[in-house]
């Protein structure tokens, strides 16, 4: 009874108040969108709250090195909030990365992220613990760059043929170095036998370092080493350069031709690396990080480390960095499958 007269009352109002609270509805109309669209850029402005974790999912001493400590000094710089790198190597670089899908999907992890991880290593092992496309979000920082065939100076070698030469004549007796199972390194060192015959054996190590420290004295003999990580060795006389993995010639070693020009037409392998933030992370965010990762490159301490570790950055937005990573993926996997090369 007392909610009948309630209702009555309500209802006996309402032609007495209407027009009121027609005027009051409209501005709640107004407002509600207008306080919507003020509350993103607040959300955007208290990120990071936080210290920034960038995982590095492969040993120290390797090319992700300069990279993941100058975004870091940049990120600490530009947000207040403190910046840590941190190696976590093994299994192929999963180990770091799987690290990474399960942390906190708020930004303040983040993955450097290779090919190796990516793309290689799922395609080799379907136990991976994650799928790409599903678990990361390719947020942004690209930067490519080539991989060049080093031997050791006490082979007797000089060029791709006779390298491929020895390598029939000694047949298993021959050993190429990488980083890791899944990197690659290995990937290339697989395409090259593929494609001429040969049976190199394949050594993984946990980085690039230990891989060139072994190659320099001499326990293995070849490796497709990454360009800023060989170069300096190259002009030292530490390393010969046999041939860049590259379509064209690079500025760094321009008398090192390139595989393709040594006699194997089709054999590119180039190797990339780049910012990922687990699956979920919000999209301002991701946003935010890739456009300050741009600007940082475009700085002259960036353009500086660029050069100094012959890197090329593709300054792609968060959808077409995500494209091109999901093209790697099918392109490599299909390789995989049809060569059927594991990783055992």
């Amino acid at each position: 009874m007392n909610y009948i007269n309630k209702t009555i009352t309500l209802a006996a109002l309402l032609p007495i108040f209407g027009h009121s609270l027609l005027r009051v509805g409209k501005w709640l109309a107004l407002l509600v969108p207008l306080a919507y669209s003020t509350f993103l850029p607040v959300q955007a402005q208290d990120f990071p709250t936080a210290p920034i974790r960038i995982i590095i999912p492969t040993a120290p001493g390797g090319l992700n090195d300069p990279i993941a400590r100058f975004l870091a000094a940049h990120f600490q710089k530009v947000w207040g909030q403190p910046a840590i790198v941190e190696h976590r190597s093994g299994a192929g670089g999963t180990l770091g990365t799987h690290l990474v899908v399960k942390a906190l999907a708020d930004g303040h992890t983040l993955l450097l992220g290779n090919i190796g991880p990516l793309v290689f290593y799922p395609a080799l092992t379907p136990s991976t613990p994650y799928v790409v496309k599903r678990d990361l979000i390719a947020v942004g920082s690209l930067t490519k760059f080539t991989n060049v065939l080093v031997v050791n100076p006490n082979l007797p070698v000089s060029n791709l043929a006779e390298l491929i030469q020895l390598a029939k004549l000694k047949s298993g007796a021959l050993n190429f170095a990488s980083s890791g199972i899944g990197q690659s390194m290995h990937l290339a060192g697989e395409l090259f036998n593929r494609a001429t015959g040969v049976q190199i054996t394949h050594v993984a190590y946990k980085g690039t370092g230990p891989a060139l420290t072994d190659l320099i004295g001499g326990q293995v003999q070849m490796f497709f080493g990454n360009l800023p990580s060989t170069v300096p060795l190259i002009k030292s006389g530490q390393l010969r350069a046999v041939a860049v993995t590259s379509s064209q010639r690079q500025l760094s070693l321009p008398d090192v031709p390139t595989v393709i020009e040594s006699g194997l037409p089709g054999f590119v392998v180039n190797s990339w690396c780049g910012l990922f933030a687990p699956a979920g992370t919000p999209k301002f965010v991701v946003d935010r990080i890739n456009a300050e990762a741009a600007k940082a490159w475009a700085t002259p301490q960036g353009q500086a480390v660029l050069a100094a570790n012959y890197l090329d950055l593709a300054n792609l937005s968060q959808i077409d960095f995500s494209t091109f990573v999901e093209k790697e993926i099918d392109t490599w996997s299909k390789f995989i499958k049809e060569a059927n090369i594991r990783s055992d």
